[in-house]
């Protein structure tokens, strides 16, 4: 598996759909410029995000300067005149504004995953009563 990092400009607005199980994928293309010599060229990467992450990302606006961290794919299709294509897409990992060109209110998303077992260390007090605040009980 090969990981990438990418900066660029979203070419429209993260496309939100979900799979016949329920799950959140979205698919949008980042514009990457880069410099060749004198001339300026622009590469641009087809990005898949999946659950919570494309959920996330789908309010971000066509033109939002993102960071993308991910894992390139490799497909293999055949086009419109039969003949074998290869491309290669990014699935992320990350994926975010880039914060050099815009300001963030974060929110934290609401997890899924389920709620703490008293027996887990965090749910109780520590011996001899008080509480942990914000150090870890190990």
């Amino acid at each position: 598996m090969t990981q990438i990092s990418l900066i660029g400009n979203l070419t429209s607005p993260v496309e939100l759909r979900f799979t016949a199980n329920g799950k959140a994928v979205g698919n949008v293309t980042v514009a990457v410029n880069r410099k060749r010599g004198d001339q300026e060229e622009t590469d641009f990467h087809r990005v898949t995000l999946w659950e919570q992450l494309a959920e996330n990302a789908a309010q971000l606006e066509k033109g939002t300067r993102v960071v993308v961290v991910g894992r390139l794919t490799q497909r293999s299709y055949e086009d419109k005149q039969g003949e074998k294509r290869t491309a290669w897409d990014v699935t992320a990992d990350a994926f975010g504004p880039d914060l050099r060109f815009a300001t963030a209110q974060v929110t934290r998303a609401q997890s899924n995953r389920p709620a703490p077992q008293a027996d887990d260390g965090w749910a109780t007090a520590p011996a001899g009563g008080g509480s942990y605040g914000d150090d870890t009980p190990f």
